[in-house]
């Protein structure tokens, strides 16, 4: 079985670290890091991720550009995006936020055994051709 690739597009260096450390210390996936809203696109295009953990605020742009971006790319539009924030807290986010538009979130700080689930959840969501319903946390 070959790994799952994961893209993750955050500016904050020890998150994304500690994200790719844990996820490739635990196997199944190859996992790259982008840092720049501004090289997230053709990262995607390069790496062809399953799913990309998208950061909300980045230094150098927006993540809901990005995700624009990537859905109206007809290379790039089926790839799995889950959104990160630490604009609001994990109780906040509970029963949705009109700012994630159509994509699943995680409220940082986040552990790695929800990343992962939301990993496996939205990975067998696309497999299936199903989407997430609009503005929910993952679980």
């Amino acid at each position: 079985m070959s790994k799952k690739r994961i893209l993750i597009v955050d500016d904050d260096l020890a998150c994304a670290r500690i994200l790719k450390t844990g996820l490739e210390k635990i196997g199944g996936y190859e996992v790259l890091t982008e840092l720049r809203a501004t090289r997230a696109v053709s990262a995607a295009r390069q790496f062809q991720p399953d799913l990309i953990l998208l950061d909300v605020c980045l230094s150098d742009g927006d993540g809901g550009d990005v995700a624009f971006t990537l859905r109206n790319d007809p290379q790039l539009r089926d790839i799995a995006i889950v959104f990160l924030t630490s604009i609001v807290s994990e109780r906040e986010t509970r029963g949705g936020s009109a700012l994630f538009g159509a994509f699943r979130f995680l409220a940082k700080p986040i552990r790695l055994e929800r990343v992962i689930a939301c990993i496996e959840r939205s990975l067998e969501m696309t497999r299936c051709g199903d989407r997430f319903p609009a503005n929910t946390e993952c679980p």
